[in-house]
């Protein structure tokens, strides 16, 4: 049987959250045993986020494949605990890039190449792959941006023209609008939505299921006026409150009966969602008895979003502690030997996560040496563990100039280097080392403890430079172990300090990995080292 295909759009401002309705609709209808598949489209030029400012467009995660995306594609794998892969995120760019290509080598046998149909077609087929490759009952698909934007036009052109040849019945439209509330007048308007799906229907799509986001509660009035404007019917006009916690989302959703809907539209006689599992987790999440606090020490930390799944990652590990975490955001530039006690005192524990470029690095080898030398619990991931090299090769092992190759390339005492496979002048989109890749965990070694006695695990890697080899012996002798590498030894992708408490670091980054209601290890056992401390 073809795929259902269910499109989200947004409509009045940005930052509305579909990514979590689209998620969070995907989380009920695999609890209600079908297979779920997702993906983004996302209009901006760029072929893939991978070489965009984190300021720009926040964190670029990173699947299991090995493809740099959106953000978005990482509350998909935290919702609906499904891998995602190549298919899972198209930009605009990916589109042109690919039409190009065929246009040169001749496929499009001489004609015209135009936005209909060539470009709607590369969209198209995009889509439809999707469902093929995974077989999935459904496949969420949504549309980056806003409507209206003018770069959003053959995204949803493609999607108008999917729903007339897979069928209106197998093809649901769901638009996330703003209702926002007038504190002044003391009511919601919901003149926005109006004009918000008007404009939608002016692109052929009209749409099946109307998200009212909003921060206070609807009175039916609203919905009903909604529902009558906008052509829909009112049971398919749905609140989605803000809420404490984003994972108490498809219990609300759940509520208004929104994967009901869905399963009636697409004629699925689906059982009731088993969201036990999901309840236990928000019912814990909203009772945490205890805490914690990280200090965040990052480049980039004027934008959250720059380091969204670490932070998820250290919630998960909190909520399976019991525990509420609180992140202190610690901007690395600004740190230094002067402020550094006034910047971290009080703090838990230390994370130091990933970034590229020199600035900041200062301040972060600063805080990995604070950590070592206060016992505090650290971890460093991919950047953070390079970070961790540095310091112990400048402060532990009599390497005064110790430094990455990456901002010093005539340095002598580079112990992060690139490989010798890895010269020459390299560019900078997608030539990293990307998707998982298996890691030899040493016997007897806390990492392997960590993550249960496994000797071998796979994680998922975004970076380009590597513990130099010419370096290791003389880190070892100085304190360092080494306790994760490549089966073959030949890469360095964790270490550690066996007389620190907790001083832990890894080359990949395993908060791509981790779920709400089943933490990664490492962020798991970091916040219960944080709580002995």
């Amino acid at each position: 049987m073809a795929s259902k295909h269910i499109f989200v759009t947004g409509g009045v401002v940005s930052g509305l959250g579909k990514g979590i309705s689209a998620a969070s609709l995907g989380r009920l209808l695999k609890q209600r045993g079908l297979k779920v598949a997702a993906q983004k489209l996302d209009p901006y030029v760029n072929v893939d986020p991978g070489t965009m400012s984190p300021y720009q467009h926040g964190e670029v995660f990173v699947t299991e494949d090995g493809v740099e995306t959106d953000l978005d594609l990482g509350h998909y794998e935290r919702f609906i605990d499904e891998d995602l892969n190549k298919l899972s995120n198209l930009t605009s760019g990916r589109v042109y890039w690919n039409v190009l290509h065929k246009e040169r080598a001749g496929e499009y046998l001489g004609h015209t190449v135009q936005i209909i149909p060539h470009v709607t077609n590369e969209i198209k087929e995009f889509v439809y792959g999707l469902g093929e490759y995974t077989k999935a009952d459904v496949v969420i698909t949504e549309i980056g941006g806003t409507i209206g934007d003018i770069e959003s036009q053959p995204f949803l052109e493609a999607i108008r023209q999917i729903s007339r040849e897979v069928g209106r019945e197998n093809c649901l439209f769901l638009h996330v609008v703003l209702v926002p509330y007038l504190k002044c007048s003391g009511e919601h308007k919901t003149k926005p939505a109006q004009h918000s799906v008007h404009e939608l229907q002016s692109m052929g799509i009209m749409p099946d299921v109307i998200i009212a986001r909003c921060d206070e509660p609807l009175e039916d009035g609203i919905l009903q006026k909604i529902a009558a404007f906008c052509n829909v019917e009112q049971d398919c006009v749905i609140e989605n409150r803000t809420l404490p916690s984003l994972y108490d989302v498809p219990l609300m959703l759940h509520g208004a009966r929104l994967d009901e809907l869905v399963c009636r539209r697409f004629g699925f006689a689906a059982p009731e969602p088993d969201l036990t599992e999901w309840r236990q987790m928000c019912s814990r999440i909203n009772g945490l008895n205890r805490s914690v606090t990280i200090a965040m020490v990052g480049k980039y930390v004027e934008l959250h979003d720059a380091y969204l799944s670490v932070v998820e990652a250290l919630r998960h590990g909190g909520y399976e502690n019991s525990a509420a975490v609180s992140i202190r955001w610690v901007d690395a530039e600004q740190l230094s030997e002067a402020n550094l006690n006034e910047q971290l005192a009080g703090v838990d524990g230390i994370l130091v996560p990933g970034g590229f470029g020199q600035r900041g690095i200062e301040g972060m080898i600063l805080a990995a040496r604070y950590a070592r030398e206060h016992s505090l619990p650290y971890l460093g991931i991919c950047l953070g563990m390079q970070i961790a090299v540095i310091e112990a090769a400048r402060n532990m092992a009599g390497l005064p100039r110790a430094n990455s190759r990456e901002f010093t390339p005539e340095n002598d005492q580079c112990v992060i280097d690139l490989m010798p496979d890895q010269t020459g002048e390299l560019p900078k989109g997608g030539t990293m080392r990307l998707g998982a890749y298996p890691c030899a965990l040493a016997e007897g070694s806390r990492m392997r403890d960590i993550y249960s006695g496994a000797e071998l695990i796979h994680e998922r890697h975004r970076h380009r430079y590597e513990v130099s080899n010419a370096f290791r012996p003389m880190l070892e002798e100085a304190g360092v172990r080494f306790t994760g590498t490549s089966p073959d030894g030949r890469l360095v992708e964790a270490m550690e300090l066996p007389e620190h408490p907790f001083f832990v670091a890894v080359q990949y980054h395993p908060e791509f990995k981790s779920r709400p209601n089943h933490a990664h290890p490492l962020f798991r056992e970091l916040i219960r080292a944080c709580l002995k401390s």
